[in-house]
């Protein structure tokens, strides 16, 4: 402060300089000193580009504690307060103080916040809606003016004008945006739309509106008319989330067919009504159609494309949790390793998720498959799955008892393809099964000669009456009225069973009773080979 900046470079040394000090120490500085600083930063503003000033609001305005260094930075042009305003951190009192002295675009900007404490809100609310000014647009606001022959305005008076027509391009734009024709718009895979209180979809956004304006959520349809599913009905009921409910358009090729929504109830802030849902629709994925349907040529690659996706930035993250985990960097405080180590485990569990979705993949692209030279024994394959069951069974208060009828049990599978059906399937019951239940299966081999074991697991009473065609959806959930089904559902977990079965030349039944696993059955082989080593 005693040195009197020379030039240019000079001026904006000491800028960043005060500004830094005053946002770090000015709570401890003395009464003399801060108003030094801050007459010292009003006779340099005039010398220091507003590009200078900007920066230097933006490195400070998350840590701005100190109120009259905010003060000073709401009172510069719209480009600079907005940037200080949006982040700043102040006490209540502090905020209080600092209205009367800001102008009626600052105190937009923080009207435009959803973080201030409620005292400052009604505090705004008591000037009035004339103290507020539309926001200069964020572009504008940081675009340099440029140079010209006459001499240039003041910011702070060209604000006005600029806003209003910044404000009559947006409408302009949007408004001729709505009056072109759906025609002349590219297909798309997603849409947006709302509903009213009664259900009725009354706007839609991305695709034709005769084709979805007038559509109800509130009621299944059925016989393939146009329309959502019971889940989408269940939940309007209770004003629940709806997550991946199905809907069925008629209209173009574009349009037409089968559709996947997420909607969320909406209420109006005053009275607390409920106003409809607010949705967004996409195309399903493959893993969410019916069992069954033939799949486009290239949806193995688009697969095996988004497992990639997801494994990459997976690896970075679980790669990131292990090193501050292991202090590799040095020491970590215990309560950050702590959540190290849940994003590890939470990882683990997500690329379980994903390898399960690849084998899914491979298996529905490879078909039927032949009986695999590998023999293993499924008893203990059951046995090491049980076990690693325990902490789910203790978690969900289920029971799992599994009894051996016969054996041996020799199966000619894969040893990962069959801890991964036996868990799987396993797995699914158990999570769909009530507190208290008891899972009963059996593991059979009928003969030494006969060709298949199978492994008999009863229904859970939740699923006691429900079809095949609903075990095998995805969009399944017991309870009928459930927002959606998990990534993992119990759908997707029977029908990745089957698949891996069949691959190994079994197959999934799905019985009036109990659902049954048959694999292929090693045991007359092993006969054989032992009557042939007694016969040598």
């Amino acid at each position: 402060m005693r040195q009197a900046p020379a030039d240019r470079r000079a001026s904006i040394t000491a800028w960043r300089q005060l500004t830094d000090i005053l946002a770090q120490r000015g709570n401890q500085l003395s009464d003399d000193d801060i108003r030094r600083s801050l007459h010292a930063l009003a006779v340099l503003r005039q010398r220091v580009p507003e590009s200078v000033r900007r920066d230097c609001a933006r490195a400070v305005a998350r840590h701005g504690r100190f109120a009259p260094l905010v003060a000073l930075y709401a009172n510069d042009v719209p480009a600079v307060s907005a940037i200080m305003l949006r982040d700043a951190r102040l006490a209540e009192a502090d905020w209080l103080a600092l209205l009367p002295a800001t102008s009626a675009m600052a105190r937009s900007v923080l009207a435009g916040r959803s973080d201030l404490p409620h005292g400052v809100y009604r505090a705004l609310a008591s000037l009035g809606s004339a103290s507020v000014a539309l926001p200069q647009p964020e572009a504008a606001a940081h675009e340099e003016p440029a140079p010209t022959a006459e001499a240039t305005p003041e910011p702070a008076s060209e604000g006005h004008p600029s806003q209003i027509s910044e404000l009559v391009r947006r409408i302009d734009k949007y408004q001729s945006t709505r009056t072109q024709p759906a025609q002349s718009r590219a297909p798309r895979a997603a849409f947006l739309f709302e509903t009213g209180p009664d259900g009725v979809v009354h706007w839609v956004e991305g695709v034709t509106r005769g084709a979805v304006i007038g559509l109800s959520i509130a009621e299944a349809a059925y016989g393939g008319e146009p329309g959502t599913d019971g889940v989408a009905a269940g939940a309007f009921r209770q004003r629940a989330e709806i997550i991946n409910a199905r809907m069925l358009l008629e209209g173009t090729p574009a349009e037409a067919g089968e559709w996947r929504f997420s909607a969320l109830p909406w209420f109006d802030p005053a009275t607390g009504q409920f106003r409809g849902y607010r949705a967004s629709a996409r195309r399903p994925h493959r893993n969410e159609m019916p069992f069954g349907r033939p799949a486009s040529e290239d949806s193995g690659d688009s697969i095996r494309q988004l497992i990639h996706e997801l494994r990459s930035p997976l690896n970075a993250i679980s790669g990131f949790a292990q090193i501050i985990s292991g202090q590799m960097f040095g020491p970590v405080s215990h309560g950050y390793r702590g959540m190290a180590e849940t994003i590890v485990a939470d990882a683990a569990s997500v690329q379980s998720i994903i390898d399960d979705l690849e084998t899914a993949a491979r298996s529905g692209s490879a078909g039927t498959g032949a009986p695999s030279d590998e023999v293993v024994d499924i008893g203990v394959v059951v046995t090491q799955v049980e076990s690693e069951l325990a902490a789910l069974l203790a978690d969900q208060r289920v029971d799992l008892s599994i009894s051996r009828v016969g054996g041996p049990f020799l199966g000619l599978a894969g040893d990962a393809d069959v801890r991964r059906m036996v868990g799987r399937l396993l797995t699914a019951l158990v999570d769909v099964s009530e507190p208290g239940a008891i899972l009963v299966g059996q593991l059979v081999t009928e003969s030494r000669h006969d060709d298949m074991l199978q492994l008999r697991v009863v229904r859970p009473a939740t699923i006691r009456f429900a079809t095949a065609a609903d075990l095998l959806d995805p969009g399944f959930s017991p309870e009928g009225e459930a927002p959606g089904a998990a990534v993992l559902s119990l759908g997707f977990s029977l029908r990745l069973v089957d698949s891996l079965a069949r691959g190994s030349g079994g197959r999934l039944d799905i019985g009036h009773n109990a659902l049954t696993l048959h694999l292929p059955s090693a045991n007359s082989k092993a006969e054989v080979e032992l009557e042939a080593q007694q016969g040598e």
